[in-house]
């Protein structure tokens, strides 16, 4: 029944029911004032899309070719960690859903579930797998070759954590600052008996790509402050440069928001980028992603490009993509989904988009996202014509 929600927001209403406080806040916050998690959602409302009419429709194809292959939805389900404190086994279940749909999923360096999890729970559909670079190079080989053994055909190198941001929410909670379970945390989890029971269930949580190391701690607060506290922050070019040679797959840079960045890439022989900043929870100003998409798709100069941040609705993903990216990575929208109804809600989740998709083609006079990508810019009603009926309506001062 949780599963029957009717848009991405209605599942995020259901999973901060569910949800300790602790957990929601870590995947609804962003950093400081959280103003740049709030323009990546806000700035998809300022694009306008053209309504065309009489254009003899079909019925719409909804596939998009993106990373290597012809996926049957223009998105896929990008990574995010610790997803199994959602749900228990929430990787399994979202990637299950995600295959189920003909579509890829990515884990993140920080799930719960280890890539060789996933592949023995049955996941036998297109996984790709985020990288951080850790100061232990030896580790971040480790790391590598465990995708080559799962099978992983794209390796998302995410490179805009440097600096860890100040996840206010975080802090105020102590998630992954504490490195155990404290009587605040315990009392709240508690208030969470549906959810408590479910981890109980699945067993005692930790960093799947660490696990049995005892450096990294004994629980899954310890395990994940260590980890964080080892990604380098001198991560460079020149550590791309090694990666390139190291892996043979497809390579990703996640993380670019500048074009002079994405120029880099391209030099350093990536096979794609991804325009994102974090969920809006790094730098706490910066640009939200499909603001900063036309530029960086322009200087990629044919490098594919793809987006993360802010995506809640199918008009969303239409909107990056008549700015040029070739696909979207979802985040939140999801995770939502999985906290909220384990894998059928995030397949819930999926059908929605899809559905929103359809539907925005269709009323835009297209039949599908290949016709989409050939109109590119022209889908959109020009700037200067939103910003003239801005000025329209603007209440007169008295």
């Amino acid at each position: 029944m949780t599963a029957r929600f009717v848009n991405v927001e209605d599942a995020r209403r259901i999973a901060r029911r569910r949800l300790p406080k602790i957990f929601f806040d870590y995947i609804d916050g962003g950093s400081s004032a959280e103003a740049t998690l709030a323009s990546s959602t806000g700035d998809f409302a300022n694009l306008r899309l053209e309504q065309r009419v009489l254009a003899g429709l079909r019925p719409r194809d909804l596939s998009s070719e993106f990373l290597g292959q012809r996926n049957r939805l223009p998105f896929m389900l990008g990574p995010v960690g610790f997803l199994g404190l959602f749900a228990g086994h929430g990787e399994i279940l979202a990637a299950k859903a995600a295959h189920a749909a003909g579509i890829p999923a990515c884990l993140s360096n920080f799930s719960i579930a280890s890539l060789d999890d996933l592949r023995r729970a049955g996941c036998d559909g297109p996984l790709q797998f985020q990288l951080y670079v850790l100061k232990d190079r030896g580790l971040a080989e480790e790391f590598v070759a465990a995708a080559e053994r799962a099978g992983v055909e794209t390796l998302h190198l995410t490179v805009d954590t440097a600096v860890t941001g100040i996840r206010e929410r975080d802090a105020r909670n102590g998630f992954r600052a504490a490195t155990r379970i404290t009587p605040r945390m315990g009392f709240g989890m508690a208030l969470r008996p549906a959810w408590a029971f479910d981890m109980l269930r699945t067993g005692k949580p930790g960093v799947g790509a660490v696990r049995g190391r005892a450096e990294f701690g004994a629980n899954i607060l310890a395990q994940a402050a260590t980890l964080s506290r080892l990604i380098d922050p001198a991560l460079s070019w020149d550590d791309v440069d090694w990666l390139r040679g190291r892996w043979r797959g497809r390579l990703s840079i996640k993380g670019i928001l500048h074009p002079g960045d994405a120029r880099r890439a391209k030099a350093a022989g990536a096979d794609a980028i991804v325009v994102s900043n974090h969920g809006g929870r790094q730098l706490d100003g910066a640009r939200s992603t499909i603001s900063a998409l036309p530029s960086i798709v322009d200087a990629a100069d044919g490098l594919e490009v793809l987006l993360d941040g802010g995506v809640r609705r199918g008009t969303d993903i239409v909107k990056a993509i008549a700015l040029g990216a070739s696909g979207v990575l979802l985040g939140r929208a999801y995770v939502w989904g999985v906290a909220a109804g384990g894998e059928a809600g995030a397949a819930r989740v999926i059908q929605l988009l899809s559905d929103e998709i359809d539907v925005t083609l269709g009323l835009m006079g297209l039949s599908s996202i290949d016709e989409l990508k050939a109109l590119g810019r022209d889908a959109l009603v020009p700037p200067s014509e939103v910003a003239a009926s801005a000025r329209m309506v603007q209440p007169v001062g008295l």
